[in-house]
């Protein structure tokens, strides 16, 4: 088993995507959300990412190739498209929408915050998908590395979701107001973090 392929793939994805500190945005994500949603949230939106790094361990580069979209292009548009969100966290729109909502719909947001913005662009975003393209990259044409890859994508995605699991308690001894207030300092880190999404997207796509 090559060893310090490993080490090297686990490493790297373990900071680029940050599964502890995932955990406050996971928080913001499903605040008004039931313990058992939250639980589905975590596990749809960790399947979700482990989908997309495998594909992108596997045909990224290629795929990213015949679309002619850029690294910096994707990074630029999973900012704004988080910039949207923060701003929904900011200004309650979020809570509002869960008050007034049924089962279905709360089932509806369920699925849509799990793909977005936990899975894409938090979890699977452009660093993680860089990150993971690059690493298929040093193993392209030995099955072994590969497989091992996609091994350390599982466990870091599992980290993910174990990390989403022990949020949700930790929501539940803020309470209410708590988690209000949680929401709208979150919102506004989660917007900056947009803006710098977007301003390193613009910087590499002008170097380049």
């Amino acid at each position: 088993m090559p060893v310090d392929f490993l080490i090297s793939a686990l490493v790297t994805l373990l900071v680029v995507v940050d599964p502890i500190g995932l955990a406050p945005s996971f928080i913001a994500a499903t605040e008004g959300l039931s313990a058992v949603h939250r639980r589905r949230v975590a596990v749809r939106a960790a399947i979700i990412a482990t989908a997309i790094l495998f594909g992108a361990a596997l045909i990224g580069d290629w795929l990213l190739r015949e679309l002619g979209i850029t690294l910096p292009a994707f990074r630029i548009a999973g900012g704004l498209l988080l910039f949207y969100t923060a701003a929904e966290m900011v200004y309650g729109v979020r809570i509002a929408r869960q008050t007034e909502a049924a089962e279905q719909a709360i089932e509806e947001h369920v699925r849509n915050i799990a793909a977005f913005p936990l899975a894409i662009p938090l979890m699977a975003g452009p660093g993680a998908i860089t990150a993971t393209v690059l690493l298929a990259g040093q193993g392209a044409g030995q099955p072994l590395w590969l497989a091992v890859l996609i091994g350390v994508i599982a466990v870091v995605m599992l980290c993910c979701a174990g990390t989403f699991l022990l949020a949700g308690r930790i929501s539940a001894l803020l309470g209410i107001t708590g988690n209000v207030v949680l929401s709208r300092l979150l919102g506004v880190i989660l917007a900056a973090l947009a803006v710098q999404y977007v301003v390193d997207g613009v910087r590499a796509a002008w170097a380049g």
